[in-house]
């Protein structure tokens, strides 16, 4: 479903990694490892179609994402590395933004029982700022539990943060993702944490 070819990243004049080639098929998820600087995170921005390869292109159902356009962002959900949440707002408001940015409409119920998902059933109105940063992080990944049938995650380090508890919550969720027949793309740097995905993973070093 999700193809590189030929994908080459450059920053300041120089090469940071490619030409990279590979295909991940539904069900499978690609996991993308190097030291800080490797350009990891400029991968995963390229996978959304937020930056542009310096050669080569990516495919997600053998059509370059380019030219996908919005039908493209209707099938990702991106998570970067920090929670990107707004401290004025709710852990409940920052759940339906966020949803709302991405073109989907999450009703206050709908969200709730995310939030509880997510472990925070008792600080949904809490103002983010008062959040610790496994909440933090916790609020951001609740966007997972309401995206079902969304087909591509892509997550920057998504386990940063969380506790053994969550942990094993998001392993749960990226499982039954992948056991739907959907696509991940992440980063991280816990390999425990992985483990029981192990049989579906394709790792990918920079």
């Amino acid at each position: 479903m999700l193809e590189l070819r030929g994908v080459v990243c450059e920053r300041g004049g120089r090469t940071l990694f490619g030409p990279l080639d590979g295909q991940v098929a539904a069900g499978r998820l690609l996991r993308v490892r190097g030291v800080n600087g490797a350009g990891k995170t400029s991968l995963l921005r390229m996978v959304c179609g937020l930056l542009p390869a310096a050669a080569g292109q990516v495919l997600w159902r053998g059509e370059p994402i380019r030219d996908l356009a919005e039908q493209f962002g209707r099938e990702l959900v991106y998570l970067g590395h920090a929670a990107a949440l707004k401290d004025d707002l709710s852990a409940l408001e920052n759940l339906q933004s966020a949803c709302l940015l991405g073109g989907l409409v999450l009703p206050r119920a709908a969200a709730l029982q995310a939030l509880a998902a997510a472990g925070l059933p008792g600080r949904w109105r809490a103002p983010a700022r008062q959040l610790s940063q496994g909440q933090r992080r916790r609020v951001a990944l609740a966007r997972l539990v309401v995206s079902p049938a969304t087909p591509l995650w892509v997550l920057d380090e998504p386990f940063n943060a969380l506790d053994t508890a969550a942990t094993g919550w998001l392993c749960g969720l990226l499982q039954a993702h992948l056991e739907r027949g959907g696509v991940v793309v992440l980063t991280s740097h816990q390999d425990v944490a992985l483990d029981a995905l192990a049989e579906r993973v394709i790792p990918l070093a920079l």
